[in-house]
């Protein structure tokens, strides 16, 4: 097993504009472990995140600050996408949009499968120029088959419903057997059925071995698989621990500002 954090961050700050995205940020993964980071929009949560892709960068001050993935501070992207898949809500409208009616000049349908197989290319749909191996085609066909989605394959994706469409994209980032899935705010606009079935999904990804980190802001999405939670506000960890201390009432009513009742259910969280 490894020894080195999955993610180690201290004293990061990352501004957004003038606006300070993470103020100081500080907290440590540990390799294999399932996390939820949880928080109201705005605290930072999905920042941290772009942080980890280089789509956000560290602000240089006067201390000193840590950002490493598995021991190392410098990765190349090939190598980065072994360690992290990440699905957020910006790829998935990337996958999705580019798809839709609006882009009827698109040389053939982008299916399933497709979609599957571009995460080898890190592009949406598979460049013309490039080659699909039969390793390729054996690892997507794999992964389509492990989540359940492989009648998906052949489907074009436009005429998916956005839960299909999701659990696709979370395939595109597992072709590569990642040590850790991040999964930032996925569940978004999704009806009650394919909430279930992406959590499900999810819930399956985390007992088959691959560490899950889930980025949201509602409890509905930590699956019984997570036991801790870092709670996040002001682009700072307000709270950090097991997850039966962390989602209570009184904690989350002041992380959120508003009165909030927590209830629990079959392993599941609930908030009113």
């Amino acid at each position: 097993m490894p020894t080195s954090p999955l993610i180690e961050c201290r004293d990061v700050t990352v501004y957004r504009g003038n606006a300070r995205a993470l103020d100081r940020l500080t907290l440590t993964i540990g390799a294999g472990e399932h996390v939820a980071i949880l928080g109201p929009n705005g605290c930072g949560k999905s920042t941290f995140i772009k942080t980890l892709t280089c789509d956000c960068y560290p602000a240089i001050e006067e201390i000193p600050f840590t950002l490493r993935i598995m021991g190392r501070d410098r990765w190349s992207v090939a190598d980065l996408r072994r360690i992290l898949g990440i699905v957020s809500q910006d790829l998935i409208d990337e996958c999705t949009r580019g798809t839709s009616s609006d882009f009827a000049e698109l040389p053939r349908r982008v299916t399933g499968r497709d979609t599957v197989l571009s995460g080898f290319f890190s592009s949406i749909g598979i460049p013309g120029h490039v080659e699909v191996t039969p390793e390729m085609a054996r690892q997507a066909g794999e992964i389509l088959h492990r989540l359940e989605i492989a009648h998906l394959a052949e489907r074009p994706l436009n005429q998916l419903s956005s839960g299909e469409a999701r659990r696709l994209v979370i395939a595109r980032a597992l072709v590569h057997d990642p040590a850790a899935l991040v999964l930032d705010e996925v569940a978004n606009s999704l009806d009650l059925r394919a909430a279930h079935q992406l959590r499900e999904t999810t819930r399956a990804i985390a007992r088959a071995g691959t560490a899950v980190v889930v980025v949201t802001h509602n409890l509905s999405e930590i699956i019984p698989e997570i036991d801790r939670v870092i709670l996040m506000g002001g682009g700072r960890v307000l709270e950090d621990g097991p997850k039966d201390r962390i989602l209570t009432s009184d904690v989350l009513t002041r992380a959120f500002d508003v009165p909030i009742h927590v209830g629990r259910h079959d392993g599941y969280y609930h908030a009113w």
